[in-house]
């Protein structure tokens, strides 16, 4: 069609008063906006109001006759055939307001010139809408790793928590040569002494060893292994004395299989290990019970030699070292060994997972003096070689650690455990109140965690956060590598001592790391040959029930890398506070939210994106004492730059995944649009699961969304946001009675947070300001306000 053409259309068909309705639109959003009603305006009106006015002037103009006599702009028909593809992709949210903005101001106008709006209109559909692409971020994704520090509100059973810590052991190798040297190198003596004391059990009339050791039971029952431990673990200390005087016994034997530890969420026993010799023990008084704190070592009895696997005796072993790691909080690393049948292994589990020694035959003669060596190395071992992190001093009561800062050595005063992450692999972080030994009365955090090491350290990025000014995000104060032995203190070489994984017998590259071992016929004298169990639901010779990998594997074990390596960080932080959940009451709740949004916001402007909101990562502040603010984020692990390009040095796709954005679930790649949805989980999970600032319960309903998969678990959040009707009647069940005053408000931020009903299609840098405004009017409201 010619312009001659064109115009003629234009001419005989005019507009006319057919832009009232639109132009009525237009004056009702300005007025509520304090607007001037004028094309200026344009400018000023956010994305949701561009997108409304939008869809009204194309459904107006759509309808007019002018519209199917006009040519497409394209391959369509006519023009109303690009109408509807713009409107489509407005209506959907893919479309850039700029492109859209004349044509809104032609009709806003006080006298509008019907050709100048259909030459804008044939301006924005010619420039077309651009195909829908992931949301866009300088963030290269990775696959998304499971890890059992991400439980929240979780009843922890057994058959949900095993198959997620399979998962975070990705990487178990064992039959590393070396093995021994690296880990019980370092006892004073060991060798020659146990050397010395195998001599001693295979000499006199009765010997304790000939062809195997004597009094081993044939069928390696559990009890009857516990007892024939208790009896010679005795006469091993015996014989040592003889050869080191001074020896004290500074272990003693653990033997209560049926008996649960104090400490765990759930109610778990441990087969035996070794605990220090002075802790009193009574069954009648809690506080004379074993705890998961007294475990040092941890070991794992099978009877049948076919259970050493990863899923039967390797699992049971991490689910143990996953209760130690969680009650002790200044360890690094912690040792431990399965026995099945007579065949034994030494691990050693760390914040990568976990390696082991090659399998020996205890039964043989040189797998007994191993097996001695291993015994009284255990015995022997200082706190440090145990694991324990020798840079946590003890003087009195007190604990301590000393920092470096400004050329000076600054003593800071552990006061309590404030966090601990409960998982064996992973940053598992863990922070502790502190203060300065001049200055008690102002409060510091110390943070410990396990980093990647090439990921941006945390606590550089709080330092260009504090000093650009970033409000509502914790301050910084210190950082460091921590060093131990004269070495920063990583995994591969500070803790492993430089063990080659690549060397271990079940190293495949390309392949899942938790490799069975082979099985080993036993045929000698004295040897289990027993294919007895010792429970039905664990020994038999099976795996665990298979699991859905939602994610491919990562480009280290595609390309048969070596895995990546962690190193120990230590930040310090000048704002003290608690989890928002803790809040004393529904505005101060509201109130911290809205806080933390705010500094979202902040650190967002600055470049810097956090990716990890959560219920944990939301403090708050009651204390007017307390100079720190009254509502902050803290743990920037997984935060980045915004200008940052190519992957992020973290495994696997970031947040916790109760609090997940839905897109984030479904692979989009993590906007800021993705952390501002996680804050309405993370209020919504608090409504459910909190009745006012005691302790959570667990939700059958939602305990779930800690274990599912993720495509799965994207699914049940649609469902409970879609409807509005649904939405409420869902929130009047769960919702706790301190928190269903509530319900009015956080469905408007779901409106907010999820227009019609689903998820949001574009990035909308408004969102911030319109969750604020529902958070500051929620706080208004009587019914919010008459607590109790």
């Amino acid at each position: 069609m010619t312009d001659q053409n064109r115009s003629k259309v234009i001419q005989e068909h005019p507009i006319g008063n057919g832009l009232n309705a639109f132009r009525t639109s237009f004056n009702s959003i300005c007025e509520d906006r304090n607007i001037s009603p004028d094309p200026a305006a344009v400018e000023h009106l956010g994305q949701e109001d561009l997108q409304n006015l939008v869809l009204v002037l194309l459904s107006t103009l759509q309808i007019h006759p002018a519209a199917r006599l006009l040519c497409s702009s394209g391959n369509g028909k006519n023009l109303f055939d690009d109408l509807l593809r713009l409107n489509s992709a407005v209506n959907s949210g893919e479309f850039e307001p700029d492109r859209i903005k004349p044509l809104l101001r032609s009709a806003v106008t006080d006298t509008p010139d019907d050709t100048v709006i259909w030459n804008h209109l044939y301006e924005a559909v010619t420039e077309s809408t651009p195909p829908p692409r992931p949301i866009p971020s300088s963030i290269q994704q990775t696959p998304l790793s499971q890890n059992t520090s991400g439980l929240v509100n979780s009843s922890e059973f057994r058959h949900n928590v095993d198959p997620i810590l399979k998962l975070e052991l990705e990487h178990l190798y064992t039959g590393l040569p070396n093995f021994h040297k690296a880990f019980f190198g370092d006892v004073p003596d060991l060798d020659r002494v146990s050397e010395a004391v195998f001599r001693r059990c295979t000499d006199g009339d009765h010997p304790l060893f000939t062809d195997g050791w004597t009094g081993w039971p044939a069928t390696a029952k559990e009890r009857e292994v516990l007892a024939w431990f208790g009896g010679l673990i005795p006469k091993l200390e015996a014989f040592a004395c003889d050869h080191i005087p001074t020896l004290a016994t500074r272990r003693k034997l653990l033997a209560q299989p049926r008996t649960p530890l104090i400490g765990s969420t759930g109610k778990r026993s441990m087969d035996i290990g070794f605990v220090d010799s002075d802790i009193t023990y009574n069954p009648d008084f809690e506080d004379s019970r074993y705890r998961w704190s007294h475990i040092l070592v941890a070991g794992e009895l099978k009877s049948n030699p076919k259970a050493d696997t990863a899923s039967i005796a390797w699992i049971d072993l991490a689910r143990y070292v996953r209760e130690v790691f969680g009650a002790q909080e200044n360890r690094r690393f912690v040792l431990g060994f399965t026995l099945c049948g007579s065949l034994m292994r030494v691990w050693e589990f760390d914040r990568l997972g976990g390696i082991a020694s090659e399998q020996f035959d205890i039964n043989s003669k040189d797998g007994g003096l191993r097996f001695v060596t291993t015994i009284l190395g255990f015995l022997r071992m200082n706190e440090e070689m145990l694991g324990f992190d020798p840079t946590i001093r003890t003087f009195g009561d007190q604990q301590y650690i000393d920092i470096e800062r400004n050329d000076k050595t600054e003593r800071l005063i552990i006061d309590e455990v404030m966090k601990r992450a409960r998982c064996v692999a992973g940053r598992a972080t863990v922070c502790w109140r502190a203060h300065r030994k001049e200055d008690p009365q102002t409060p510091l955090v110390i943070k410990d965690s396990w980093q990647y090491t090439d990921r941006d350290e945390e606590g550089e990025l709080l330092r260009e956060a504090t000093q650009k000014g970033v409000a509502n995000v914790a301050r910084y104060y210190h950082h460091e590598t921590v060093r131990v032995r004269g070495a920063n203190d990583d995994i591969q070489q500070n803790i492993r001592k430089g063990l080659d994984v690549t060397e271990a017998a079940n190293y495949r590259p390309g392949r899942a790391k938790l490799q069975s071992s082979a099985n080993v016929s036993i045929s000698r004298k004295g040897r289990s040959t027993s294919s007895g169990v010792k429970r039905p639901s664990s020994d038999a010779d099976a795996t665990l029930p298979p699991i859905k990998r939602s994610r491919p594997t990562s480009p280290t074990k595609a390309s048969g890398e070596r895995p990546p390596n962690r190193v120990h960080r230590r930040v310090i932080l000048s704002d003290y506070g608690k989890p928002i959940y803790k809040a004393s009451s529904r505005v101060a709740l509201l109130s911290a939210l809205e806080g933390c949004i705010d500094g979202h916001h902040h650190l967002h402007k600055v470049g810097l994106l956090h990716r990890d909101i959560s219920i944990n990562n939301l403090m708050m502040n009651e204390d007017k004492k307390n100079p720190s603010w009254t509502a902050f984020l803290i743990d920037l692990d997984l935060a980045v730059r915004g200008q940052r390009e190519g992957a992020s040095g973290a495994k696997g796709k970031t947040g916790t995944r109760a609090f997940m954005a839905i897109g984030a679930l479904l692979d989009d790649e993590h906007s800021f649009m993705h952390d501002l949805e996680s804050f309405f989980w993370v209020l919504f999970w608090i409504c459910i699961h909190y009745n006012g600032p005691d302790g959570g319960k667990p939700v059958p309903r939602f305990e779930k969304w800690n274990y599912v998969d993720t495509d799965e678990l994207a699914e049940l959040k649609k469902g409970e946001i879609a409807d509005e009707e649904d939405f409420l009647k869902k929130a009047d069940k769960h919702f706790t009675s301190h928190y269903r005053p509530l319900i009015p408000w956080v469905n408007r931020l779901r409106r907010k947070v999820f227009p019609n009903g689903g998820r949001w299609k574009r990035l909308e840098p408004e969102l911030y300001s319109s969750m604020k405004k529902i958070l500051h009017d929620a706080r208004r409201d009587p019914m919010v306000l008459a607590e109790g």
